[in-house]
């Protein structure tokens, strides 16, 4: 013993440090890591070692490797450790009372329970750690091992380890821990190595297999088995893109993140905060079921020390990150399991169930749970599943690989329910009224007892029986309780309110099964109960991003429950709710699927002129539209508008409406002076009606100058824009977004004005707000994106910068339309006339291909856009060096947008201005000068003096001059054009650049269909 001096100056003892083994069950890691790390504070050393002895290892021999290790062995023993190999009681007391009592010098104990532990662990002398605070646990396990609580100098690791039962600073939504979890050590070992292995901001795996595999089982096990190593665990519903950006989302509040109400602020804020990692830098979130990994961009923090676990059917993750594939038991795990659950079955019939049932983890625990609920023997039981006949679950899909004998397994549980459960077998019925996945069964206890029916009133009176038939569904591996009643709940909370708000989890194959076994007279019954749950759940604000988490949680219900068929008109408006909130929040594929089979069943009974099937109509129509069914959504509005014309009394608030839709397919159509006609009509009406700053006014003020802009009436079209958004922002709000589409528009116009540094800095302030309010992949962002690379590129800025941006683009774009979508193909075209430009003509001739080729399919081969592409395909071909060939496209495009545009719309300027170049360059001199004369007088006139177009104009006839040998007349025009470039876009602006070297100016065609 050596002495050193105390704070008083005397001499004081120092203990010699010592070697504990710290063996534990993998389910008390947490515990093990923080005892370790406590030994290593206060001086010694502490080897952890995850004890898990195979059953045909004798007791004895699996303790006595125990102590192959010098120093003592600190046993944590719980509920869990005594299970290990399934030893029998009398197994572990003669081990106990013989060999561990006479190494009792060699052994220690602390426990994690408050059960009665074995009668022979009394020689270990354990330490009760159940239930106390960290600083009275920690002196307990000091005082076991006879330690002296002294920090050692140079020990500084506490840090690194939480106290097991202190909550983490923000812990969400993580479902409770299942008691029952079982062996897949080697896969959270696995897990947990690969994720502190990898290199900062890479740390993201993805648990990948089929259905019932126990992916999600395994993350939740993972949070709460490595919970200490982390400050911050968040876990996020990821089966639907909407509930996942909410989820995601509510971790400002968690993290006390200051951030608007939109959740693309939010997503923002949250990902740089984990990103930075502040306020804390050891995270995990843990996205469940997520199956689109095209998604990845929007939600992935890009950075940080943090964790990523992801759970997905889908393998293409391997693509995008670290994957780990997850299977069914080890045969060891499974016969585990069944033995820990049915203890009267030997290991050899748990061998059996397993093999019955291919080790699948979902399946085990419904067998499990019978076998050890009704103590059936195993022979009995499988002879039960095997001849029970699967006659009736013919027509059921289910994953591959999965055993079919499990059919017969839930028949037996059902039947065994309907006999002795009665209120068990209700609430499952009713559960199987929802659609599988996350069920929010606790709000039916929100009803009134006479929207039940009979047989379910217990429901909101009798809490007990509820809560028994619901442990009862959760013993049978039913159902799964979600987030509430986690390990670090809230105390003190109102018992009914937290019911009313529990949330289940049904596995979509127990689902299928379940519903063909609980069918029955009531469900219908059930079905008509869901119906009011839904429509009493529903905001009425589905435009208003801060309900859209409860839309996309209603979103599912509403087929599986049979509401699409309700007639009952409070259920009918929630379907339409449904709807705009598809339309809202950018959903339209969903939305389109809706809008069908929400027809498809309102047709039955009601008449096409009905309010709520006019209401319908202009919302299918919305829906067909942005999805680019442009001549769906025209027949659908044009023969809704006959049918009002005609009808025998006038409704001129449904006139406007269905007018509105029609000039929009109209708009869509190309018919572009027609479609302004009615529009100006719908203004004129809207102002009658309602006023000139109410949101339908505003609406139509806004679809009247997007009429403008196509004809290339551009200062008008930003006039009206211009008052639209200033009233926008009085009579909505600046971040409304209605509001932010008429930023977007706005920019727009001061672009094709040739404004491009005002454009450039409102759409780099409408961009911001985009991502804030509406997230980084809804479709109005990724439009507004679009139109700030185009101001980018117009500006000046550099082609490095916008070639990658607008590679990045189109990929999400593609995820989040498909590559035949009409925004996709208007990037496809603008990136490829940005690539010619830039000298990569092999890529931009395929894209500007794909562009034509795409606009033709959608809207036919005359349709203005497609026909302007001939524009930008020849000055592809004539930088290719094919001259003839380039202006035979230039003079294509000009004689098919001639019926269209007309001679002064800048769109056939700009055709005139490159089909002037074309004429220049194959010899025909004076034909290009006349044509670039021509074009420079309509442009001046149209445009102004200082448009871009109009000086490329006289930049373009001063060469065709200088060719025809007229030079003063050439230079005089020349320097007049250089002037004017240099005092409206500067003079290191590429477009002065090209002009002052003497480079044929041309013009892109922008496809833009409104």
């Amino acid at each position: 013993m050596v002495a050193e001096r105390g704070p008083d100056g005397s001499e004081a003892p120092v203990q010699e440090s010592e070697h504990f083994v710290v063996a534990f069950s993998g389910h008390d890691r947490a515990w093990a890591t923080w005892i370790a790390h406590r030994l290593e504070y206060h001086g010694h050393r502490a080897s952890l070692y995850r004890w898990d002895p195979s059953r045909e290892q004798p007791l004895q021999e699996a303790l006595s490797d125990l102590q192959l290790a010098s120093g003592r062995v600190l046993l944590v023993l719980s509920d869990v450790f005594f299970q290990l190999g399934l030893r029998r009681e009398g197994e572990w007391n003669t081990v106990l009372r013989g060999f561990v009592a006479q190494q009792s010098d060699r052994f220690a104990a602390v426990t994690l329970t408050n059960r009665p532990l074995l009668p022979a662990t009394a020689v270990l002398e354990p330490a009760d750690l159940w239930q106390l605070d960290e600083k009275e646990a920690e002196r307990r396990l000091l005082y076991r091992l006879s330690l002296s609580s002294r920090p050692a100098r140079r020990a500084a690791v506490s840090s690194v380890s939480r106290y097991p039962r202190n909550q983490p600073a923000a812990w969400g939504n993580v479902p409770r821990r299942n008691s029952r979890f079982t062996g897949r050590d080697e896969i959270l070992n696995a897990l947990q190595q690969r994720l502190m292995d990898a290199e900062p901001g890479a740390a993201v795996c993805a648990l990948v297999g089929m259905a019932g595999i126990g992916k999600t089982q395994i993350a939740v096990e993972y949070a709460y088995r490595f919970l200490p190593d982390y400050d911050v665990v968040w876990w996020v519903n990821s089966d639907q893109r909407n509930t996942q950006r909410d989820t995601f989302a509510g971790l400002t509040t968690a993290l006390g993140l200051p951030s608007g109400s939109e959740p693309g602020e939010r997503i923002r804020v949250v990902r740089e905060s984990l990103r930075r990692g502040v306020p804390y830098g050891r995270w995990l979130v843990i996205f469940d079921g997520w199956e689109s990994p095209e998604d990845a961009a929007a939600f992935l923090p890009q950075g940080g020390a943090g964790h990523v676990l992801i759970t997905s059917r889908n393998h293409n993750w391997r693509a995008a990150t670290d994957t780990l594939e997850i299977s069914g038991f080890r045969r060891a795990e499974s016969t585990a399991y069944l033995l820990r659950r049915a203890p009267h079955i030997t290991a050899e019939q748990a061998d059996q169930v397993a093999v019955e049932f291919h080790d699948v983890p979902l399946q085990l625990a419904q067998a499990a749970a019978w076998l050890g609920e009704s103590r059936m023997e195993v022979p009995e039981y499988l002879r039960m599943v095997r001849d029970g006949g699967l006659a009736r679950f013919e027509g059921l899909v289910m994953p591959d690989d999965y055993p079919q004998s499990s059919l017969t397994s839930w028949s037996i549980l059902i039947n065994k329910l309907k006999r002795s459960e009665r209120h068990t077998v209700e609430l499952l019925t009713l559960c199987t009224a929802f659609a599988p996945g996350r069920i929010p069964l606790g709000l039916v206890r929100g009803l009134r007892a006479s929207d039940l029916p009979e047989n379910l009133r217990w429901i909101t009176s009798d809490l007990p029986s509820w809560t028994r038939a619901l442990d009862s569904l959760v013993n049978y591996s039913v159902l799964t309780r979600e987030t509430r009643g986690s390990a670090f709940d809230e105390t003190g909370r109102d018992e009914e309110a937290a019911h009313e708000h529990e949330t289940v989890r049904m596995h979509g194959v127990v689902h299928a099964i379940v519903s063909e076994l609980a069918s029955g007279r009531e469900r219908e019954e059930y079905r008509k109960v869901v119906h009011r749950l839904l429509a009493d759940a529903d905001p009425g604000a589905p435009n208003d991003s801060k309900q859209w988490p409860r839309y996309a949680e209603l979103l599912p219900h509403l087929s599986a429950s049979g509401a699409l068929d309700s007639q009952n008109q409070r259920v009918q408006n929630t379907l339409l709710n449904c709807l705009r909130y598809c339309f809202a929040s950018g959903e339209n594929r969903a939305g389109s699927q809706l809008a069908e089979q929400i027809r498809a069943r309102w047709s039955q009974y009601m008449t096409p002129d009905a309010p709520l099937m006019l209401s319908l109509t202009t919302l299918q129509g919305n829906v067909l539209r942005a999805s680019s069914r442009f001549r769906e959504a025209y027949e659908l509005d044009h023969a809704r508008l006959d049918r009002l014309r005609t009808a025998e009394h006038s409704n001129e608030h449904a006139l406007l409406e269905a007018t509105s839709c029609l000039a929009a397919d109209t708009r869509f159509l190309g018919q572009y002076d027609k479609a302004l006609r009615m529009q100006e009509e719908v203004v004129a009406t809207a102002h009658r009606l309602f006023g000139a700053e109410e949101r339908t006014t505003l609406l139509a003020q806004y679809n009247l100058a997007t009429g403008l802009r196509l004809l290339g009436r551009y200062q008008e079209a930003y006039d009206v824009d211009l008052d639209t958004l200033r009233k926008r922002e009085v009579s909505l709000r600046e971040r409304h977004p209605d509001t932010l589409r008429s930023i977007n528009t706005c920019a727009r116009d001061l672009r094709v004005m040739g404004h491009y540094r005002d454009a450039l800095a409102r759409q780099e302030l409408g961009m911001r707000l985009h991502v804030q309010v509406l997230g980084p992949q809804h479709p109005q962002t990724l439009w507004a994106r679009h139109n700030l690379l185009l101001c980018q590129w117009r500006a000046g800025t550099s082609g490095e910068e916008i070639a990658s941006a607008m590679a990045a683009l189109l990929e999400l774009q593609e995820q989040v339309h498909g590559r035949s979508h009409f925004y996709t193909l208007a990037l496809i075209a603008d990136y490829g006339s940005f690539l010619r430009e830039h000298g990569e003509l092999a890529r931009a001739k395929k894209l500007i291909s794909e562009a034509e080729n795409g606009y033709r399919q959608l809207l036919g081969q005359a349709h203005p856009v497609p026909t302007g592409m001939q524009s930008n395909a020849g000055l592809v071909l004539q930088a290719e060096g094919d001259r003839d060939g380039a202006l035979s496209m230039f003079e294509q495009a000009m004689v098919g947008l001639r019926p269209w545009l007309g001679d002064d719309h800048p769109v056939m300027l700009g055709c005139a201005l490159n089909t002037a170049a074309g004429r220049n360059f194959t010899g025909r001199l004076e034909d290009a000068a006349e044509l670039s004369r021509n074009t420079l007088r309509r442009s001046r006139r149209v445009l102004g003096e200082d448009h871009p177009l109009t000086l490329s104009c006289m930049v373009a006839l001063a060469a065709d001059l200088r060719a025809l040998q007229e030079r003063d007349e050439a230079g005089k025009l020349e320097e007049d054009a250089l002037q004017r470039l240099t005092r409206t876009l500067g003079a290191q602006h590429h477009h002065t650049l090209s002009a002052r070297q003497r480079v044929r100016p041309y013009w892109d065609f922008e496809p833009y269909l409104g």
